[in-house]
């Protein structure tokens, strides 16, 4: 019993010097500096070994997380998480003391400076994480040495310069995550080298140059946006072959014009967003047998034809947007289904009759296409499409000299006595509304595709508004993932001053990461772009300040357009997924000076509901005038005509 009992006890004692294996000194001693320079200590009590697998902060749920590899008599640190923490300074040196790391996430913090060069040391990271946070400085080209990368994020940041040849490096990468990062021009020929990605998020940046025909060879994408960038098009041929895409988001293209012949064997496509892409031609037949499509955005291009007849029947789709564009013909039969919650088919020379299933669907747009609309529930939308497309006189032939609207909220009279009229009717994602007294009206199109929150359209706040003595006025704002346009009706014609009430109201500028989001959008008044990359919050000199901007613009036949549109930039989920496009809190338009006469304001330039056709040689039909006039509006924020047509705009 003696010698088993003394077995027993050198096992124990063996297991015991075992169980206590100690991490590599030099890792315990950057560890401890980094927890003590972001202040963490309360999270993580180094007075236990680091790599102590009973510690807390070793399971894969915990936050801050370190994890180790102990298969060698010492510990190495491989997994270092401090995610969405607040983390404020530098990035320290003393990082890069855990040669071993594979997992680093630093995201959603609020770290600034630049990236140091001795990230390249790093040579075993596998998953590298530095979105959302304040980072300046130049992308390192160091990052090329991590060829054992598969995730790569830098997004959102506010780095400079252009993206650093030496990524092409790293050829096991499958997801790289930059949108919002700050970086421009083109994106190197090296990156051809990237065969293996899988998902590349690069929205919202400076890149120039063309769409990269290489970007044909990565057969492995099943994700790619590249919105509210400065690139060029075409978009390569080469795409087909990209077979395995379940998300395609394309956007604000320049330069020469695109079509969908690429479109050919996407059959996983379930987003396909190709919106303000220049695309021209027709809408191939085959879109319509992409049986997992849910979500197609073709609007804002030049696109003509008719809606194919393959669209009949489209089971998997639920949004639908074609507006701005030249589509003819009719809607064909069965094309609503069940399953279809939206349709835009705003701005498009369009006839026929609603197809008799319309009711089915739960938003529903037809503004500014000759579609027999007397079918819509509301007689108010139905007037005020007639007088958009022309069909009838605006009633009263301009009555008004005002209009004021409470843009989401309910009506409310301002200290200096404007009665701002109610706007808290429910949109939808493809929708247009009249007001009681049918003398302002409002339409939507877009969805929020990942928002958690829902389909919103208003956003609140019960927080005190500064910068004015109306801060109820701001409480509410309309806001859009896309277009959002005003209508004054029934206006005599003439001079009118309008100004547009801003107060950001759903983006933080608090010292956390949470307030590190941007807000960017577009104004157009009778077709002018009057404000680009419009950032309230910048312009304001924060969060939750009231700003107003006042312009002035023509009336010239009794309707004025008031378009708030999201071009791709500014950032897309902070502080959560889908924070972004337009906002406005309030529109107050008042007559300055009225028409001289009749002759005089057909030739001023503004924004019209018809297409008044004077003394012109020959007949010109509607169609021809649309498709003339499209040809010379290349972006169409201007699909309402008047008889005097503007510049195209730059």
């Amino acid at each position: 019993m003696g010698f088993l009992s003394f077995s027993l006890l050198i096992l124990g004692l063996f297991q015991l010097v075992s169980a206590q294996q100690n991490t590599d000194p030099n890792e315990v001693a950057a560890l401890r500096t980094l927890i003590n320079y972001w202040n963490l200590g309360s999270k993580i009590n180094l007075t236990i070994d680091p790599c102590n697998q009973n510690a807390s902060w070793t399971s894969e749920d915990s936050n801050p997380r370190v994890a180790c590899d102990c298969s060698s008599n010492i510990c190495h640190i491989t997994h270092l998480k401090i995610y969405a923490l607040d983390i404020k300074g530098e990035i320290p040196k003393e990082l890069f003391e855990l040669k071993e790391l594979m997992d680093l996430n630093l995201g959603q913090n609020v770290l600034n400076g630049s990236i140091p060069t001795e990230i390249g040391q790093l040579s075993k990271m596998q998953y590298l994480s530095l979105g959302i946070n304040n980072l300046t400085g130049a992308v390192p080209p160091e990052l090329g040495n991590l060829t054992q990368l598969n995730s790569l994020s830098f997004s959102s940041n506010n780095f400079f310069g252009p993206l650093p040849k030496e990524l092409g490096n790293l050829t096991s990468l499958q997801q790289l995550y930059i949108d919002s990062s700050g970086v421009s021009g083109a994106i190197p020929e090296e990156f051809a080298n990237l065969k293996s990605l899988q998902i590349l998020w690069a929205s919202d940046n400076r890149l120039t140059g063309k769409l990269p025909e290489y970007f044909g060879t990565f057969t492995e994408f099943r994700d790619m946006r590249l919105q509210g960038t400065s690139l060029e098009g075409p978009i390569p041929s080469s795409f087909s072959a990209l077979t395995k895409l379940e998300d395609l988001r394309i956007g604000d293209l320049r330069g020469e014009a695109s079509s969908l012949d690429f479109l050919d064997s996407q059959t996983s496509l379930s987003t396909l967003s190709l919106r303000n892409c220049r695309l021209s031609g027709q809408i191939p037949e085959r879109i319509g047998k992409f049986t997992n499509l849910k979500y197609l955005d073709l609007s804002f291009n030049k696109l003509t034809g008719q809606i194919p007849t393959s669209f009949r029947g489209f089971s998997s789709l639920q949004f639908l947007y074609l507006g701005n564009n030249n589509l003819s013909g009719e809607l064909p039969e069965d094309m609503i289904t069940p399953e279809l919650i939206a349709l835009d088919v705003s701005f498009n020379p369009l006839s026929g009759n609603l197809p008799t299933q319309f009711a089915k669907t739960k938003s529903i747009n037809v503004v500014g296409t000759s579609i027999n609309a007397n079918g819509l529930q509301d007689n108010k939308v139905s007037g005020m499409l007639n007088c958009i497309q022309g069909k009838t006189k605006c009633k009263n032939k301009g009555s008004s000299t005002s209009f004021s609207i409470k843009c989401g909220g309910t009506a409310q009279k301002s200290a200096s006595g404007i009665e701002f009229d109610d706007d808290s009717e429910a949109l939808g994602a493809a929708a247009l509304y009249t007001s009681t007294d049918e003398r302002w009206a409002v339409s939507n199109a877009g969805n929020f595709i990942s928002n958690p929150k829902g389909n919103r359209y208003v956003v609140m706040t019960d927080s005190q508004i500064t910068e004015t003595l109306e801060s109820e006025l701001y409480k509410t704002s309309r806001i859009s993932p896309s277009s959002l346009r005003y209508y004054g009706l029934d206006l005599k014609n003439g001079k009118y001053s309008i100004e547009l009430h801003f107060a950001e109201i759903e983006m933080e500028d608090s010292s956390s990461w949470k307030g590190l989001g941007r807000r960017l959008f577009d104004v157009y008044i009778q077709g002018e772009k009057v404000l680009e990359d419009f950032n309230i919050q910048k312009e304001a000199g924060g969060s939750k300040k009231a700003l107003v901007k006042t312009f002035e613009a023509n009336v010239t036949n009794t309707i004025m357009e008031i378009h708030f549109f999201w071009a791709g930039k500014g950032t897309c989920c902070i502080p959560y997924q889908s924070t972004y496009g337009p906002l406005i809190s309030a529109i107050h338009a008042s007559q300055v000076s009225e028409a001289a006469d009749a002759s005089s304001s057909r030739k001023r330039v503004g924004l019209i509901a018809g297409i008044v056709i004077g003394a012109v040689a020959g007949v010109v039909i509607l169609s021809s005038v649309f498709y003339l006039w499209w040809k010379k509006d290349p972006q169409g924020h201007m699909r309402i005509f008047t008889d005097s047509p503007r510049k195209p705009l730059k």
